[in-house]
């Protein structure tokens, strides 16, 4: 979801509340409108694939593991870039420059850089992402609600992130058309990626009366709560072999805070402003603590070794205005800085081959506040000295 920075940012800091009543799964769609599961699924696109779309621009010599950096769009707030599984492909959400201002979903073809709308073009999208089998996608939309663009929240109570009971998670083909809607509880839906095994979509939901994740069949049904503490859990996604779940988190710790988060949890809304990192079973069990630094940790995604990961943070700036990209082990250990641009860094995926990363920055950005999408080859070997 696209939003407006806390107090005090330098640019516009884009983040996803992500890219809550009964948990009963709605109606199953018709078999043949929803893809299968997964059997074969190719995990990049071979070693002599070329990245043809967007334009190159200078690298830093302090960000060694990222080689060769093209920016991938131009102008708006574009963000939450994930690849297709085969590698080819990227899906993310745009709100163009001098559009309505709500994000749509789009789908870039990185050999070529043609880029497609996939979302209906009414109401605010967030949170697509591929199926392994790359003929089907998913996204949130408010669309089905009301064709215009809902209302930003005020900021008069400090930073906050709507949690429009108005979306919904939907499926569709990649060029938009049979469109399946997959959620309809009256709540809020989103946040969903979709298991590398093809079996399993992931999401947030306050259908339960508190922010929990839950896991559904890719038809929508077999819905099952994951998580069951007082508190926000969202963002999350599925380690490569789907064994694993990275999400963000944050739990109150005392009664003050519980009754704040409570009070705007009623007025669908929450405060972002320090999050922590975890990691779960793909059931819910065994929640490990990876990160506990005071600061907002997010956009946590797998290496495609399943024992590293990436995410962004403001942890290294005391003002909390610079947020960039980090690399740690599985178990919160080893935290390697990624960029050092002053600008803001976040939303970082790994190809499923590894050899790319791709990320959101307003780096280079045209006017105050523009987000881009970026792509480098990752450097997985760095040279001595780095």
């Amino acid at each position: 979801m696209r939003l407006s920075p806390p107090l005090g940012l330098l640019s516009v800091l884009v983040l996803s509340t992500a890219c809550q009543g009964g948990s009963e799964a709605p109606d199953p769609a018709p078999e043949a409108d929803v893809a299968p599961a997964a059997t074969t699924v190719a995990h990049g696109p071979g070693p002599d694939f070329v990245i043809g779309a967007g334009r190159p621009v200078e690298g830093r010599a302090d960000e060694p593991r990222l080689r060769n950096i093209r920016q991938l769009t131009f102008g708006g707030e574009n963000a939450e870039a994930y690849f297709s599984f085969d590698g080819t492909k990227l899906i993310y959400q745009s709100a163009v420059r001098g559009g309505t201002g709500c994000d749509q979903i789009f789908i870039m073809d990185l050999a070529t850089g043609e880029t497609n709308p996939v979302s209906t073009g009414a109401g605010r999208t967030t949170c697509s992402y591929f199926f392994p089998t790359g003929d089907r996608v998913l996204y949130s939309s408010t669309h089905h609600y009301d064709q215009a663009c809902p209302a930003r929240p005020s900021m008069a109570q400090g930073y906050v992130w709507p949690l429009y009971p108005t979306y919904d998670i939907f499926v569709a083909d990649p060029d938009g058309s049979n469109l399946v809607q997959l959620t309809d509880t009256g709540a809020y839906d989103a946040e969903a990626t979709i298991s590398p095994m093809g079996d399993r979509i992931i999401f947030t939901s306050t259908r339960d009366g508190d922010l929990e994740l839950y896991s559904m069949a890719l038809d929508g049904s077999d819905v099952q709560r994951l998580t069951n503490s007082p508190g926000y859990d969202g963002g999350a996604f599925y380690s490569p072999d789907g064994s694993r779940i990275v999400f963000r988190a944050n739990y109150p710790t005392t009664a003050e805070a519980l009754a704040d988060y409570q009070r705007l949890l009623g007025e669908d809304l929450i405060r972002p402003s320090v999050v922590d990192l975890y990691v779960m079973d793909a059931d819910g069990s065994n929640k490990v603590r990876l990160t506990d630094n005071g600061a907002a940790d997010f956009a946590p995604f797998w290496h495609p070794d399943g024992r590293r990961i990436i995410f962004s943070s403001n942890a290294d700036d005391p003002t909390g205005r610079g947020f960039d990209l980090f690399l740690m082990d599985d178990d919160g250990s080893n935290i390697e800085r990624i960029t050092t641009d002053p600008d803001f860094d976040g939303f970082p995926q790994f190809s499923p081959d590894g050899r790319f990363l791709v990320w959101a920055s307003n780096r280079y950005q045209e006017r105050p506040g523009e987000t881009n999408v970026f792509i480098a080859e990752w450097v997985e070997e760095l040279a001595p000295g780095n």
